[in-house]
């Protein structure tokens, strides 16, 4: 960054300096120092950058940097947002739940994959297991010819009891970030919601940071990756299925929260009863969903804890 500063500096003195680069696996570290440096800086979402079809058939560096730098000059670009330093690390605390978790049902799926293969039924009194440690105990007691599959399914018990543990580990210090002056409060308004726990609170709270940067529920949706995509052409419209854009985690997050929260909340179960009708049970739940979100905006933009009541 030095060299660039006095780069500038010797070539361009007294000039206005602007910069954009795309999200990704760098961070904001490189839009920070620029920052610090005088240079009017955004980061931005790759999907928005205007790309030009022989661009997207020849792509390498030099292109980038091009449909980049022409899009910035036209003002064509918009930044994504940037939350602290501080956040961003929250974040990385979470997200490496989101990591943990997969790889936890990864393991699992090949635990499983090892017993399909020799034949190796699970028991009906074991089906709906929630992989306890009664379940666990059974597994080390299935038979093989060899020491070799033996082996091979201890390996993948043992993958599996450590990312047990250091995911049982990992959420202690996420209750405790939640107590934090940082997150207190909007935790517990978050938890007021039926279907959220500390979990779902903390990982919307890193993420949206400030609930007042989306003007509406529609954005809201659109960041979180509830909103539909659309293909319209003259009076025509079709209204299709959610976008890929979006956090997905979050989604899911926000629809498992919305499974529970029909089973504790009379106003959703009778907007989801009534969606039923009309219908199935995964499109309804969408709509319960987004209810909720709508719920979680009003919290956090009121400071007010939500009180559950029969009307919709």
């Amino acid at each position: 960054m030095s060299l660039l500063n006095k780069y500038l500096h010797k070539n361009f003195p007294r000039g206005n300096y602007f910069s954009a680069y795309e999200a990704g696996y760098c961070g904001f570290w490189a839009h920070e120092q620029l920052e610090q440096l005088g240079i009017k800086s955004i980061v931005v979402n790759p999907a928005d950058v205007p790309t030009m079809d022989k661009e997207r058939r020849t792509k390498n560096d030099k292109v980038d940097c091009r449909k980049i730098a022409r899009s910035l000059r036209s003002g064509e670009l918009m930044s994504i947002y940037i939350p602290s330093r501080e956040v961003q690390e929250d974040r990385t605390l979470l997200r490496l739940h989101v990591q943990l978790t997969k790889e936890q049902t990864r393991i699992k799926n090949q635990i499983k994959s090892i017993l399909g293969f020799y034949g190796k039924t699970i028991p009906e009194e074991k089906t709906n297991s929630n992989w306890s440690r009664a379940f666990i105990r059974w597994l080390e007691t299935i038979e093989f010819k060899t020491e070799s599959g033996r082996l091979a399914l201890n390996i993948q018990i043992e993958r599996l009891l450590s990312i047990r543990k250091t995911i049982a580990s990992l959420l202690i210090q996420i209750r405790q970030l939640s107590k934090t002056d940082r997150y207190r409060e909007s935790s517990e308004l978050l938890m007021s919601i039926s279907g959220i726990g500390i979990l779902t609170a903390m990982h919307f709270l890193v993420e949206i940071v400030d609930i007042n940067r989306f003007t509406n529920l529609d954005e809201l949706s659109a960041y979180i990756g509830l909103s539909p995509g659309e293909h319209s052409s003259g009076d025509k419209i079709i209204t299709g299925k959610m976008t890929k854009r979006g956090k997905s985690h979050l989604r899911y997050l926000l629809i498992e929260a919305s499974w529970i929260a029909i089973k504790k909340d009379p106003a959703l179960m009778m907007a989801y009863t009534d969606y039923k009708k009309k219908m199935i049970a995964q499109k309804a739940i969408i709509k319960i969903a987004r209810k909720l979100l709508n719920r979680i905006r009003f919290v956090l933009k009121n400071k007010q804890r939500y009180e559950i009541s029969v009307t919709n």
